[in-house]
């Protein structure tokens, strides 16, 4: 599906525990305007030894917000589905970064996915569907958007980026490299899958996706790209075995 934020129903919290097939919750936070000292105090409190060596060692504040934003969200939001102190939380990540939850074992079974650039941080729930990704793009970085799409995408989709008119260009990039993004972090995958041997069709509402290899089955995966104003896209891809995805939204909000 193509979407915005503003036409997602809310997240149903009960709803998605329940596991219902296709449900799919985003919680999204634009958080430079909260990004005070008393959070920065209370996130640092919630982070491991490992993750708090890791924010001492990045140099520049941008990096450190995000990286604290980062940590904030996924604990707490974590914690809204079930009664586990935010600090407690403890992740476990495959070769290639994708998370999951280590400590402690809890019922039912969440899944999550994690993406964050500049200005904003997302998180994707789901009791669900194990296989699930995210990815979230500023959709006015400078880059040069027709090389880098005949340079990495389907022949498909780099022909799509160069016929877009110029003020378009950069919105349509991004909404195809987010997608990819979020089906190689769904797989667990990094960049060990070539991006051009899988292509989107974004001409639709529907978003299709086909692939070139004849043993990976398109009809098991359902995507969805979302609009976030003002200058963001999130893309989310699940293994639904089919089931079109309910996908709810919610603003978060810091509990400290």
């Amino acid at each position: 599906m193509r979407t915005s934020l503003l036409h997602c129903p809310p997240v149903a919290i009960a709803e998605t525990l329940a596991g219902g097939p296709g449900i799919v919750d985003l919680w999204y936070w634009q958080y430079e305007s909260a990004m005070d000292e008393a959070l920065v105090a209370a996130g640092v409190s919630l982070m491991t030894g490992e993750e708090h060596e890791r924010y001492r060692r990045l140099r520049f504040e941008p990096g450190r917000r995000l990286f604290l934003a980062t940590r904030v969200l996924v604990r707490e939001v974590l914690s809204r589905y079930i009664s586990v102190n935010p600090a407690e939380w403890r992740f476990v990540s495959d070769p290639a970064g994708k998370p999951r939850i280590a400590q402690p074992v809890v019922s039912p079974t969440l899944h999550f996915n994690l993406a964050n650039t500049s200005g904003l941080v997302v998180c994707g729930v789901t009791a669900a569907h194990e296989a699930i990704g995210v990815d979230a793009e500023r959709s006015d970085r400078p880059v040069d958007y027709t090389a880098l799409a005949a340079r990495f995408f389907a022949p498909t989709e780099a022909d799509d980026v160069r016929a877009q008119p110029p003020e378009r260009r950069a919105r349509r990039f991004f909404e195809y490299w987010t997608l990819k993004e979020s089906y190689i972090k769904a797989r667990g995958l990094g960049l060990r899958f070539p991006l051009d041997q899988f292509a989107f069709d974004i001409s639709h509402d529907n978003v299709g996706v086909s692939f070139t290899s004849p043993a990976l089955d398109h009809t098991r995966w359902r995507f969805a790209s979302v609009d976030a104003a003002p200058a963001y896209l999130i893309a989310i891809g699940a293994e639904t075995g089919g089931t079109a995805l309910s996908l709810r939204a919610a603003a978060f909000a810091p509990a400290s």
